[in-house]
C-alpha cells in the first residue's frame, strides 16, 4: 500500500500533529524515522526553511530542502515556493540549548525515501494521486509524492485541445494521473486516458438535446465546441464565436463510425471563471492499453502502456 502522497495530502496528519507537539514525541519520531508534515512558515535569506512547532522553531537547512539542491540539479525555487504551504520531512535531530530546543528536519530524506520505496517501483500504466503545483504553457507540473514533481504535457491533459493547462487545472488541484513512462530517469505522466473513450463520453448525450459547451477553436470551416474534456463537436461558423467562451448547442447528429458530433449553435455567452472539477472514468489500478476510438471507426486513437 502506498505510504507516500503529494504534500498536503498526507494521510496521517493526526500522527504528525501528535509527534510534533512535544520534545519527547519528536524524539520518538526521530528514532522511528517517520515522515511527518507541517506548514513552512518562512525562508531565510540563506534559503533555510522554518517551521513553527508548539515547543520550538524547527529548521530545514537549504541542502535538506529538496533532492538535487546540493548538486544544483534542483533550483532553489523548489524551496521558496513552499512557504505558506505544507511540506513533508523526516526529523533528524533535536537538541536542547538552555531553556529552548533546536530541531533539524530533512525534506530531502523524505523525498529520497519516496523515490526509493515508491516511485522507483511504479510502471507504465499505473494510476496515481497527484497535486498540481504550477502551470506552464507547455504543460502542468504535479507533485506525485513528497514534493517530487512530474510533467503532464499539454497534449496529454485531454483529448479536447486546450490553449493553456489553466483551461483544465488550477494550482493545488488534486487529480489522478497515469504513468506514461520514464525519460532520463524522470517519470512522465499522462491524464487524458482516465477521462473516458469517445463512446463513453458520447453516451452521455443524445441527438435532439440542447446542452452547453466551451468553444475551444474557431476555424474557417466551423467551430469546435467541447462537450466534455474528451469529447468535442463541430458547429458551422457563427457570429460571436471566440475561443474560451461558452455556447449552448443543439445536438444535430451523433455519428459513432466517424467519431463525429454535429452541432448547431443556439447562443454564446461568457464562460464561468471557476475551473470545473474533473470526472474520471478510471481512477485506480492500472491501464495496459487505452482505446479512445470506436471499434471499426475510420480513425484509430489509442495509448499502449506496456
Amino acid at each position: 500500500m502506498n505510504a507516500f502522497y503529494p504534500e498536503g495530502s498526507i494521510k496521517n496528519m493526526t500522527d504528525s500533529e501528535y509527534y510534533l507537539s512535544t520534545p519527547e514525541r519528536l524524539s520518538e519520531a526521530i528514532q522511528k524515522e517517520l515522515i511527518l508534515e507541517s506548514r513552512a512558515e518562512m525562508c531565510s535569506k540563506e534559503h533555510d526553511m522554518y517551521i513553527d512547532l508548539p515547543f520550538c522553531r524547527a529548521v530545514i537547512p537549504r541542502e535538506e530542502g529538496a533532492l538535487g539542491i546540493k548538486d544544483g540539479s534542483t533550483r532553489d525555487i523548489a524551496i521558496l515556493s513552499r512557504v505558506g504551504k505544507p511540506v513533508c520531512f523526516v526529523p533528524i535531530s533535536l537538541e536542547k540549548r538552555g531553556d529552548s530546543y533546536i530541531a533539524v528536519l530533512s525534506r530531502r530524506l523524505a523525498q529520497q525515501r519516496c523515490e526509493e520505496e515508491y516511485l522507483s517501483l511504479l510502471e507504465a500504466g499505473d494510476i496515481i494521486d497527484a497535486t498540481v503545483t504550477h502551470l506552464e504553457p507547455f504543460g502542468a507540473f504535479a507533485d506525485i509524492g513528497c514534493g517530487i514533481c512530474s510533467l503532464i504535457p499539454i497534449d496529454a491533459i485531454s483529448v479536447s485541445r486546450i490553449s493553456h493547462p489553466a483551461d483544465r487545472f488550477y494550482n493545488g488541484m488534486k487529480i489522478k494521473a497515469v504513468i506514461k513512462g520514464r525519460e532520463n530517469g524522470r517519470i512522465c505522466l499522462s491524464h487524458k486516458e482516465l477521462l473516458g473513450t469517445w463512446e463513453q463520453n458520447a453516451a452521455r448525450f443524445s441527438q435532439g438535446e440542447t446542452v452547453s459547451g466551451i468553444i475551444r477553436s474557431v476555424e474557417s470551416y466551423g467551430v469546435f465546441i467541447e462537450l466534455t474534456p474528451n469529447l468535442a463537436g463541430l458547429a458551422e461558423p457563427f457570429e460571436g464565436a471566440e475561443a474560451g467562451m461558452c455556447a449552448s448547442v443543439y445536438i444535430k447528429a451523433i455519428i459513432p463510425e466517424k467519431m463525429k458530433i454535429k452541432l448547431i449553435a443556439v447562443d454564446v455567452f461568457e464562460q464561468p471563471q471557476k475551473t470545473q472539477e474533473i470526472e474520471y472514468f478510471t481512477s485506480s489500478g492500472r491501464v495496459e492499453r487505452w482505446d479512445y476510438s470506436v471499434k471499426g471507426a475510420q480513425k484509430e486513437i489509442y495509448t499502449q502502456f506496456a
